[in-house]
């Protein structure tokens, strides 16, 4: 045990090898080699996935070329600097017609995803959509370009996730929201890429590359809606739909510079959306939008909770959008963190939540310091041990045949690892990496169906005491960093103890939205030399290195509600893009 224990002081920089290094290659291994596909047959799965994507494009191109030729009037740098709001309303009088509007999105997506690689394939039904539109024409959300995740069902297509299991599985019908947003008149248009299996905020997968940030390439747009930040982000959409189990919403609008918005769940119908670890309750995943501001989310929240949304899923309350709450302007007391006391913040995250307190107290507002109950404790026992109770065995299963993306190997190296091998390393970690240790302990599972239980009924408690904690501190909100800046590629599967700042809320099931406040400046940067971390560990090395040249990439700050209080969650966030706005100007 000394020799261990020596050995371990020595190679402190690397001790993740202990459950990377070798554990890379038994993942790899058991991945490739378990009944499944063959090297060659998942090689020909994918070539045909991506013959599909490359002739949708190509078709797009097509039509939009012919479009251009025969209406050359059409002002497309006009219509994409339109907010929703304003586009909205010029559909609806009809001094817009939604042909324009559709094509002028088509090239601009087209375009964007040349280079960033954000689109897995257009939606070719959408152009017969565009063309019966008028008995739509009442619809809040009429003549629309909308861009969708790619995991939300849409007849005939596709809902990978990434895995190569999972092609070649056509949806037999819409998903419940792509019916709804049917219904109010948007035009769903393209699909948007992900990471592999989505449990990862990296957005690359074997089947359709990597994803590149709109505001530096050497960067991730992050994940796992990452296509969806990216392109709207870069202007090739103005409204997307996303969907949320750890940050999968919030980190792609941190990291691109957007706003996003997960719900509280439940408060979406999810029936149609795929994902790889459904049945797992512990920490519910939730679909929600995705857009250039708030008013964006606000309206498409409005245009979703109707009475086709009820009727299609009764497991959905049936209870529309409280205009009243979001257009209110009661002063509020909200709580607020710099730090959540697990991952340091970045010096621009700690920034931005200290210039928006600054400016909601100067509007009339309270605000009141917050600290998060047992963090360390939440995260390992209610969300690692909730998302992977089986002890990662359905994930790797899903990811048979399928060849591992580089961003996704580091963070699945240690799940292949048999219990008693992680319960080893975990007891190794322990004197040198505590944070590697007890998650290595949580990535073991549960165990049984009676510890199953008994975990459930821990998150129920834990989210409990977390409202017994705001009663106690009489807040209405939360204000709190959101993960940032985008990251160096590579380093998010390296790094899934740094998304604490969003999956504490998926586990609460309490809504949460991100609001762009600011950029990384020359200040960030040269304090970012001094960053040490809570635990100072490999983790906090990481992190460091990858925020590291962020200089002008977006920062943006997260707000918290309850649950069911989704709409005093976008009035704040509303009011925060409104301060930082006038203070701006």
């Amino acid at each position: 045990m000394e020799g261990v224990k020596r050995y371990l002081e020595n190679v402190e920089p690397r001790t993740a090898a202990l459950f990377t290094g070798a554990a890379c290659m038994i993942g790899t291994v058991v991945v490739l080699l378990q009944k499944g596909y063959t090297q060659r047959e998942a090689k020909a799965k994918i070539q045909k996935a991506q013959n599909r994507r490359t002739d949708s494009l190509q078709r797009a191109e097509h039509a939009v070329l012919q479009y251009n030729k025969s209406h050359p009037e059409t002002d497309s740098t006009l219509i994409l600097t339109l907010s929703l709001s304003e586009l909205t309303k010029k559909l609806q009088e009809g001094s817009l017609n939604p042909e324009e509007v559709f094509y002028s999105y088509m090239e601009k997506t087209l375009d964007l995803n040349k280079d960033l690689n954000c689109c897995t394939g257009i939606l070719l039904e959408s152009f017969d959509q565009m063309k019966t539109l008028d008995s739509n024409r009442k619809g809040l959300l009429y003549g629309v370009p909308v861009s969708i995740k790619e995991n939300y069902g849409y007849k005939n297509y596709d809902s990978s996730c990434g895995v190569v299991i999972n092609l070649d599985h056509p949806a037999k019908k819409d998903s419940v929201l792509v019916e709804v947003l049917k219904k109010q008149g948007a035009i769903p248009f393209v699909k948007t890429n992900i990471p592999q299996a989505l449990l990862n905020y990296e957005c690359s997968n074997p089947i359709f590359g990597q994803t590149l940030n709109p505001h530096n390439p050497l960067k991730t747009s992050g994940g796992s809606s990452g296509g969806e930040g990216a392109l709207i982000g870069g202007g090739g959409s103005l409204l997307g739909m996303g969907s949320d189990i750890g940050g999968s919403i919030r980190l792609p609008a941190s990291f691109c510079g957007v706003c996003g918005f997960k719900p509280t769940p439940g408060r979406l119908s999810s029936q149609g959306l795929s994902s790889i670890y459904r049945g797992q309750k512990s920490v519910p995943s939730c679909a929600g939008p995705m857009a250039r501001d708030v008013d964006s989310l606000a309206l498409c929240m409005q245009a979703l909770l109707c009475d086709h949304m009820f009727s299609l899923d009764p497991t959905v309350p049936p209870v529309p959008f409280n205009v009243q709450i979001y257009q209110s302007s009661k002063r509020l007391r909200i709580g607020y963190l710099e730090s959540d006391g697990y991952t340091q913040p970045s010096p621009s995250m700690a920034r931005s939540v200290r210039e928006v307190k600054a400016l909601l107290e100067a509007a009339g507002h309270t605000l009141v310091p917050y600290r998060h109950l047992n963090l360390e404790y939440a995260i390992v026992e209610l969300v690692v041990k909730g998302i992977l109770a089986d002890g990662a065995t359905t994930l790797l299963q899903k990811l048979e045949g399928s060849p591992v993306d580089p961003s996704l190997k580091a963070q699945i190296a240690p799940y292949a690892l048999p219990i008693w091998l992680k319960k080893t390393l975990s007891f190794l970690l322990k004197p040198f990496f505590i944070r590697a240790s007890v998650v290595l302990r949580g990535l073991c599972g549960v165990g049984s169906i009676q510890d199953l239980w008994k975990q459930h009924a821990a998150v129920e408690d834990y989210i409990q005491e977390t409202i017994a904690e705001w009663r106690k501190c009489n807040i209405d909100a939360l204000l709190c960093p959101v993960t940032g800046p985008a990251y160096n590629h590579l380093y998010c599967g390296k790094l899934t103890s740094a998304v604490s700042y969003t999956l504490l809320f998926n586990v609460l099931q309490f809504p949460a939205g991100v609001v762009p406040v600011s950029t990384v400046n020359a200040e960030d940067e040269e304090e970012l030399k001094h960053y040490k971390g809570v635990y100072q560990d490999q983790w906090d090395k990481l992190f460091k290195q990858a925020v590291c040249g962020g200089e002008g990439l977006p920062v943006g700050v997260q707000c918290v509600t309850l649950p069911w209080q989704d709409e005093l969650c976008l009035r704040l966030m509303k009011e925060v893009e409104q301060l930082v706005k006038q203070s701006k100007a």
